[in-house]
């Protein structure tokens, strides 16, 4: 058995030390969020809280759902992440698989094609106009079609069918009669489950967090996801005019703008929540997928 040398130990203490104050510098944002949501708020504004609650409620979370906008951006942001995440998967694996195949017929025309996607963009005007040129704007499909798949992703997936699934086990059985359609829904997506729960991560992710094409394609307030609505009562909380204001009404002011400072906290955390929930279910897909199909190839 090889023993550690001196320098050995030496880089692994200073390794060991770098990595648990880079997990410090990672943990305690989300930690002071947290105790900063259920704190009294003024020990919040006046900077008292600094790792546990002080002055312990829910008063925050209280005022947050009782705002019936965020229910309505919550039910719009998982309709968005479910369908969109569905339509970009259905066109990401199909589109690799095809790819992945050497006996299609100008593989590497296509290739080259979706390759220069990843180079050259029309830009924001020219997408937002072939938007509204196919009636999509102020719709739900504005928020899922536009970025309907991605070429990096779909060259990972690509590689994955390439190195992982065996051509062997492909032509055993075409030879036994299985058609193209078959042997991708019986035989290669039963095998790609590491590669389907990253893809389903980042495109999930993506569509949670989206607030972009909100922004622009959409004006009906009903459409809004839940993005789009925590930014507006971020910038509604915003300090307006506070001049000729009798004292009470300043008092009253200090007071509403310390709630909604906590209520920016709570915001951080119920927007974050279910990807936060959904990711250790996945975690052991994860390093899997990304791995293979990404290095082999």
């Amino acid at each position: 058995m090889l023993q550690d040398t001196g320098r050995d130990k030496t880089f692994n203490t200073i390794n060991n030390a770098l990595l648990m104050l880079i997990t410090v510098a990672v943990l305690y944002p989300i930690v002071y969020i947290l105790a900063a949501s259920v704190s009294d708020p003024v020990k919040v504004g006046l900077g008292e809280v600094w790792l546990w609650p002080k002055g312990f409620t829910f008063e925050g979370y209280q005022r947050i759902f009782e705002f019936k906008p965020i229910w309505i951006g919550y039910r719009n942001t998982i309709f968005y992440a479910l369908l969109g995440t569905a339509i970009n998967l259905f066109i990401t694996l199909t589109c690799a698989y095809a790819l992945s195949r050497r006996d299609l017929v100008g593989r590497n025309v296509f290739m080259m094609l979706f390759l220069l996607t990843m180079f050259f963009h029309g830009g924001l005007i020219p997408t937002f106009l072939v938007v509204k040129q196919l009636g999509l704007v102020n719709t739900i499909w504005s928020m899922v079609l536009p970025n309907a798949a991605f070429m990096w992703n779909i060259i990972i997936c690509r590689t994955f069918f390439q190195t992982s699934i065996p051509i062997e086990l492909q032509e055993s059985a075409q030879i036994d009669g299985c058609s193209n359609t078959r042997l991708f829904l019986r035989i290669v997506l039963p095998l790609s489950k590491p590669i389907i729960a990253v893809m389903g991560l980042f495109y999930g992710v993506s569509h949670w967090n989206a607030f972009f094409n909100a922004l622009i394609y959409l004006s009906n307030r009903d459409l809004y996801p839940l993005q789009l609505i925590l930014r507006e009562i971020l910038i509604m909380n915003q300090v307006t005019d506070m001049l000729q204001m009798s004292t009470d009404e300043m008092e009253s002011m200090v007071k509403r703008m310390y709630m909604a400072e906590i209520m920016k906290y709570g915001l951080v955390i119920v927007s974050s929540l279910p990807v936060l929930i959904a990711y250790p279910f996945l975690q052991r897909y994860f390093m899997k997928g990304v791995m293979i199909g990404a290095i082999k190839g």
